[in-house]
């Protein structure tokens, strides 16, 4: 069987992971296009490292930990070897930490940057500025960046997301809202006998689509779920 997950943030949030964006379009008081944009960056990159900075510390402290949601997943890979994908809107380490390996982070990773000049990606867990020199050229001052993805840009292993929702028999839609795009669109990319399971705490604009919806919190439904799917 192979098995396609997407998580968002709901699944973070019960580890003490903000979800950030609120319904006024703010990101813990900033407008989104302030700090979540190429634009933003450009002008004003000391907010923008700034915010990430905050949002880094917080991931690294120690009250921050997976959650049963996220075990449950791991294991539940154990089981089923190498035919899951677990796609997450993400950026922060939480599944894995937990001990998923096949996971896509779509939209990045908090715990590493990117250089502006040469693309390369590196681990991260300090504060970022604009006079952090290159990790491999010192002489490189401010050219690295979150390795996030903002609004505008591309997400991350977009061919690899779609070749396995081509092929899912059963995909998972775990604490995301359906609103964020292309990440809403993968339940429409599964094939057309492959069985849709939503859990969230609150219907969405796609919960129709689904043969399955599950409203509840993602640390106790989804251990639950997979439980009955290992039976």
């Amino acid at each position: 069987m192979k098995i396609l997950v997407l998580t968002g943030a709901g699944i973070s949030a019960e580890s003490g992971i903000p979800t950030f964006r609120g319904d006024d379009g703010l990101w813990e008081g900033h407008a989104i296009e302030e700090v979540a944009t190429p634009q933003g960056f450009a002008r004003n990159p000391s907010l923008v490292h700034k915010f990430y900075n905050a949002r880094r510390a917080r991931l690294q402290e120690s009250d921050i930990q997976p959650n049963a949601a996220h075990l449950a997943l791991a294991e539940f890979e154990q089981q089923h070897n190498d035919d899951i994908l677990l796609v997450t809107q993400n950026i922060d380490n939480l599944h894995q930490r937990a001990g998923s390996r096949n996971v896509l982070p779509m939209h990045g990773e908090l715990l590493k940057v990117r250089c502006t000049k040469t693309d390369e990606i590196f681990p991260w867990t300090d504060d970022l500025s604009t006079s952090t020199p290159h990790p491999k050229n010192p002489q490189w001052l401010g050219c690295l960046r979150p390795h996030v993805v903002w609004f505008g840009e591309i997400p991350i292993g977009l061919e690899q997301i779609a070749d396995a929702a081509a092929e899912a028999d059963l995909f998972l839609a775990i604490g995301t809202s359906a609103v964020v795009y292309p990440a809403a669109g993968i339940v429409t990319a599964t094939r057309a006998d492959c069985r849709r399971i939503e859990i969230n705490l609150d219907d969405t604009p796609q919960s129709s689509i689904f043969d399955q919806t599950i409203r509840g919190k993602a640390s106790i439904e989804v251990p639950k779920l997979l439980r009955s799917l290992s039976h």
